[in-house]
């Protein structure tokens, strides 16, 4: 394996070499005003060093012909021409995709969960075409028997987004009601799904600004080229994806890609670094005393002082932080890299180790880990709270709330205890 980064050219020789097919499937949407320089530096970038490259398959975004597209959609178009200009390439242009973990899915199912009643933009009623996850993946696997074929719309129904809302109710067996009315800029509209969901208005921004003009697939090339996929219906790809989520089969989400950004610190032990240890005998093996610290967060909380954690993660999202919306992906299972609620994970190493780094807004650096080992009878667990202060702020930050962190981190690390060994009793 060989790792790159398309920001920095000399990373990337290494990394292609060998290389007969490529996907490009990468996009800056989330790094911040300048994203479409960096879009635009990347796929040169890319260009430079993937001429020797034989195909290279770029996953895009359908773009209005009648109206000017936002700015993500735009730099997703320029991301495609400059593949195509310079490379032999297919580029697929999707419409929002619909799968268990991604973005569209999960504002789609919060809105429609949550609100039995909505007053929404009057551009609800424009058409899009939505595309199920599986077929992307069926398009993107086939791509590679087939020459390069330049830019490929795929889609499925033409749907607005008021009826796709009404589909996935039905599938839930719920009634809700919707008013278009016209008022509600897109973005102040994905400020209040910023607010509603647990999408941030980052995501928010380039989803509802794909669904203000009717954006629809000319889907006779992909026909034509790939005739033996047939997109499901949209009520088949939101059934199939919330039969996923039902059996935990949830591979990746959305959430998951927030880290790039180059926010995520990873942990080292340095000089006035704060630690707080807590430790107990546990009478239960460190395979079950594992679980039950491996499966803290999402939907079952943080087992004690819950009102506590649903305060703290209010006053993060108020400052701008993720708060608790984000969840999990599974009740009992991570890895490296994927978010629990305002955590990120840092490490796992089952039966023995979780370390978790906090992107909830703190003046510093946050962790808590948790380690089990063997001990006589039963296991010893131990809980590290560490916090790497920035100024003095982080400083008076951290001992100002001591005594509040000091009850929740020990009634948490005791109720670990506790959970584990009533499942062995």
């Amino acid at each position: 394996m060989a790792v790159g980064d398309l920001l920095k050219p000399e990373s990337l020789e290494p990394a292609m070499e060998g290389i007969e097919a490529a996907y490009y499937l990468v996009h800056s949407m989330l790094a911040g005003v300048d994203f479409e320089i960096r879009d635009r530096e990347a796929a040169k970038n890319y260009v430079s060093v993937a001429r020797h490259v034989g195909k290279t398959v770029y996953l895009g975004g359908l773009v209005p012909r009648s109206r000017v597209a936002s700015r993500h959609l735009q730099s997703r178009a320029e991301v495609g021409r400059i593949l195509l200009g310079s490379l032999p390439a297919t580029e697929f242009r999707a419409g929002p995709i619909i799968g268990s973990g991604s973005a569209s899915f999960e504002m789609l199912r919060y809105l429609t969960e949550r609100l039995p009643i909505m007053i929404t933009p009057k551009w609800v009623l424009n058409e899009v075409q939505p595309i199920a996850i599986r077929d992307v993946l069926a398009y993107l696997v086939a791509a590679l028997s087939v020459p390069p074929a330049g830019s490929v719309d795929i889609g499925a129904d033409r749907l607005t987004f008021k009826r796709m809302v009404e589909i996935f109710a039905e599938e839930r067996g719920l009634r809700r009601r919707i008013i278009p009315v016209p008022l509600l800029a897109p973005r102040l509209a994905a400020r209040w799904v910023g607010w509603m969901t647990p999408i941030p208005n980052s995501m928010a921004v380039p989803i509802i600004e794909g669904i203000t003009h009717s954006v629809l697939a000319e889907t006779g090339k992909a026909e034509t080229l790939f005739p033996a996929i047939q997109p499901i219906s949209f009520r088949s790809a939101v059934r199939a994806a919330l039969e996923r989520e039902q059996q935990l089969l949830t591979e990746t989400h959305w959430s998951d890609a927030l880290h790039v950004q180059g926010k995520w610190a990873k942990f080292k032990e340095e000089e006035g670094m704060i630690r707080e240890v807590r430790t107990l005998h546990v009478n239960a093996p460190p395979e079950v005393v594992f679980h039950e610290f491996l499966s803290l967060g999402g939907d079952r909380g943080w087992l004690r002082w819950k009102w506590a954690w649903k305060i703290r993660g209010a006053i993060d999202r108020i400052l701008g932080g993720p708060g608790l919306r984000r969840g999990r992906r599974n009740p009992y299972e991570a890895y490296p890299g994927e978010s629990i609620d305002f955590w990120r994970v840092e490490a796992v190493e089952a039966p023995h180790l979780l370390r978790l780094h906090a992107e909830m807004k703190v003046p510093g650096s946050a962790w808590i880990e948790w380690e089990t080992r063997p001990e006589k009878s039963g296991s010893r667990l131990v809980q590290t709270a560490f916090f790497s202060p920035k100024g003095l702020g982080g400083f008076l930050y951290w001992y100002a709330l001591y005594p509040i962190h000091s009850v929740i981190f020990g009634s948490l690390v005791r109720a670990i205890a506790e959970e584990a060994e009533a499942a062995c009793s």
